[in-house]
Order: C-alpha cells, then sequence, then structure tokens
C-alpha cells in the first residue's frame, strides 16, 4: 500500500467510465486505481476538483530543430507542450537537415536526452532516394511513422508521382502518414495568382480539389498495395465523406485550427497568421469536420505546430510561409469545445489519447489503465482563461488563438509518474524519454 506517487481526489476518464477514485504509481507506471484510503506514498497530488485525464498526446508537431533556435528548438517545443497539458508529442522530421536516414536518426535520438520536457516518438521522412531503407527505418526505436510529402514540401522531401509513392508504400507494414495535397494541380494553379494578393487567396489557390485529389489517389494506392495510411490533416467535407468508405486502409487526422477557425474571418483578422497547409477553408468544412468528430470517421486530432519568425509571417502573400504554432493552446482550445458542448470529454480522450495510441501502435500509453504509463493531464473544465502571448514559451512569441477566452484549463502534467507541470509552472529538469511503439 506504498506508492511513489498518489493522485487523490480526481474524477479519472478511464476506458469504461468516469469514476472518482485515487491512482497509485509505482516505476513511473499505474500500479492501482481505486487505492485505499491509508494507502501512503512518497509525493502526493491534490486533484480535487479537477479532471484527470490519460497524459494527452499531440502527435503532429513540428519541432524544428535541427532548424532555427530563435524559432523554435526541442527544449522550448516540450516546456510548451507541457504547459499545455501534452504528455508525449510525435516530431516531424522535416528540418534542416531532415531526418531520413540512420545516422540523421541516431543523432537526434541522442540529441534529445535531457532536452525534453515529455516523452517523443519521432518521424523518418520518406523521400524519392531512401525508399529502399524505409522498411528498416520504420522499425527503429523511437519510430512513431514514416511521413510522406505527397505534396507542398521542398523537391528533396516530396513523393508527388505514382510510382514512387506505390514504392514508398510496399517498402515495411506500419502504417505510413502522408500529407495528401495534389502537387500538379498546386502547380497549375500557381500562375492564376499573384504577389500581394489578400492572405484569402491561400485557400483559393490551394482548393478543396486539390487536397480531395490527393486523397483519392492516396487512397487508391493503399487499396493496392494493402498498406494502412494516415491521412494527416483531412480538411474538406469531399476528403471527409470519401475516406468513410477506406476504413480498411485509413485513418484520420484533423486539425484543431479546422475545427476552430473558418474562412473568410480568419484571413481577415489574422493575416498570414491564419496561413497553413492545408489551409484553413470555409464553414462548410468546418461543419463537416465536427460531424465527423461526431460520427467516428477522425481517429486523432492535432495541432500541426509550425512555428515561424514572427517577421516572416507578416510578409505578404505568398512570401508568409505557411504553418503556425498550436502545440501550447492545443489542450485549452479543445476543452472549450468541450464547454461548448461540441463533443464530451471522452471523445477528446479517444482523439488525444487512445486514437494515436491505436493508430500509430503506441506502447503503454492512452489510457489510464493499470501496467500502462503513469502519463496524466489533469484538468480544469470550469476553469475561465484568456490565451495571452505572454504565456507562449516558443521563440517565436506568437499564437493564432491570441486573446480566446476558454473554459476550462490543463492545470498539471505528469510524464511517467513525475510532475512536469503544476498550475502554469514547469517543473525540475527535462526527463523525456523515447515513445515506445509496436515494431
Amino acid at each position: 500500500m506504498h506508492y511513489e506517487l498518489l493522485i487523490r481526489g480526481g474524477t479519472c476518464v478511464t476506458p469504461w467510465g468516469t469514476e472518482a477514485i485515487d491512482l497509485g504509481v509505482r516505476d513511473g507506471r499505474i500500479a492501482a486505481l481505486a487505492v485505499p484510503a491509508g494507502a501512503t506514498a512518497e509525493a502526493v497530488v491534490d486533484a480535487a476538483g479537477l479532471h484527470v485525464l490519460p497524459g494527452l498526446i499531440d502527435s503532429h508537431v513540428h519541432l524544428r530543430d535541427p532548424g532555427d533556435p530563435a524559432v523554435e528548438t526541442i527544449e522550448t517545443g516540450t516546456r510548451a507542450a507541457v504547459l499545455g497539458g501534452i504528455a508525449t508529442l510525435f516530431d516531424m522530421p522535416n528540418t534542416v537537415p531532415p531526418i531520413a536516414d540512420t545516422e540523421r536518426l541516431a543523432w537526434k535520438r541522442d540529441y534529445v536526452a535531457g532536452r525534453s520536457w515529455c516523452d517523443i516518438g519521432l518521424y523518418v521522412a520518406g523521400t524519392k532516394t531512401n525508399l529502399d531503407a524505409l522498411a528498416a527505418l520504420e522499425r527503429e526505436p523511437g519510430v512513431c511513422a514514416v511521413k510522406v510529402f505527397a505534396g507542398s514540401s521542398t523537391a528533396a522531401l516530396m513523393i508527388e508521382d505514382d510510382v514512387h509513392l506505390e514504392r514508398a508504400m510496399r517498402a515495411g507494414h506500419r502504417r505510413i502518414a502522408f500529407h495528401s495535397e495534389d502537387e500538379e494541380r498546386l502547380q497549375a494553379r500557381k500562375p492564376l495568382f499573384s504577389r500581394g494578393q489578400p492572405y484569402r487567396t491561400h485557400m483559393e489557390w490551394r482548393d478543396a480539389e486539390c487536397a480531395y485529389l490527393g486523397t483519392r489517389r492516396l487512397m487508391a494506392l493503399a487499396r493496392r498495395t494493402g498498406r494502412a495510411a494516415h491521412i494527416l490533416h483531412v480538411s474538406t467535407a469531399e476528403e471527409l465523406a470519401y475516406l468513410r468508405d477506406f476504413r480498411d486502409v485509413a485513418t484520420v487526422e484533423v486539425l484543431v485550427n479546422h475545427l476552430t477557425q473558418a474562412a473568410p474571418d480568419c484571413y481577415d483578422t489574422l493575416g498570414g497568421f491564419g496561413v497553413m497547409n492545408p489551409p484553413i477553408r470555409g464553414e462548410r468544412h468546418r461543419a463537416a469536420a465536427w460531424a465527423a468528430v461526431r460520427d467516428g470517421t477522425v481517429d486523432t486530432v492535432g495541432s500541426d505546430h509550425a512555428p515561424h519568425a514572427r517577421a516572416a509571417k507578416e510578409q505578404p502573400w505568398p512570401d508568409c510561409p505557411a504553418g503556425l504554432t498550436g502545440v501550447q493552446t492545443l489542450v485549452p482550445i479543445m476543452l472549450d469545445h468541450v464547454a461548448a458542448g461540441r463533443l464530451s470529454l471522452a471523445r477528446l480522450v479517444d482523439l488525444m489519447a487512445a486514437g494515436p495510441a491505436r493508430v500509430y501502435g503506441l506502447v503503454g500509453k492512452g489510457r489510464i489503465a493499470a501496467g500502462y504509463d503513469a502519463d496524466f493531464t489533469l484538468v480544469d473544465l470550469k476553469a475561465r482563461r484568456r490565451i495571452e502571448e505572454s504565456w507562449i514559451v516558443s521563440p517565436c512569441g506568437w499564437t493564432p488563438f491570441a486573446g480566446t477566452e476558454v473554459v476550462g484549463w490543463p492545470i498539471a502534467t505528469i510524464v511517467r509518474g513525475r510532475p512536469v507541470m503544476r498550475d502554469d509552472t514547469v517543473l525540475g529538469a527535462p526527463i523525456g524519454d523515447h515513445a515506445r511503439f509496436l515494431a
């Protein structure tokens, strides 16, 4: 009856329901649920008035490291994550240089040690030049998935043609993650637009048909090869309706921005700070995203945290780079949607804990159950806060949700039984480790 950590007085969201139970932790794992009143511990977390969720996961993050430390680093990005209630994140490979071979992957695994505040999974990039190595790369320790940019990337990372896409899908067996836009349509439409047009031009250039064509192509290849695909940041009503017929080979991610913001207002209000890929679209597409959340089409919700320098985002279109910050604000915004009745707290946990664990084969995380990692996100569902840029710790210093009033706030983040954030304060030293995945 003695534990390293006890979490007392909270309301826990377990896979089988919501219960007022106390949790006991030993050796970084959940040792007991419904711990009796007489149990003792080296440390006790008072969760009275709070909901205890399994440690939430942001499965789509660009930490830009290696890259530009003036924009983001592993240390600052994971600090932002735990302040925002994220216990595990998956980091994208389009860094400078990219994570696309065993040497660079090994370097990054070593580099993460002592720098990450939360646990971390690493994507490896699929390129036209490393196709023969992908089957081995996806089985490397700490790798969450192969990521393929099937459109909208630099030439070195982009795989835009069917021949090379099919080769990538036949290389290995784990679920492969895709950025889905049709590069041919993007390039064909580019001359139709000119520099200095309004920021909303971004969604007109990268229109819904561009995304829909890309996803249809990938689903045809997935059926042909039998390779499961995770379609990232699905942004259109047409894609969401289409993907319902491909549940045997497809899982679906939607971003918090596509659930929260809508064009043209977002461009009028935010300017370049509303520009991302795929674009934020009109209300019809946002409504379709919520319908897909409600009917189970959507498997995961992420932030696609992709920071850029403030000065770069203030450039006119199309010189402003695409990408928005989000890892620190993901949980508050999603909790506000819970408060507004758009989804239940249980569905949020499914989308941001159990869902990522299922899609990526994440071991020991994603649910409150005996033997699982003692990762927890403690939230106050009634807290009323305003998201301020002074709270943002990414060096770029901005958020597209600045000034947003929310109901619901992350109060504590616990990673493998160790509190790393409480009441907007990061605790101790970085203790993040590599997440484990089924090979």
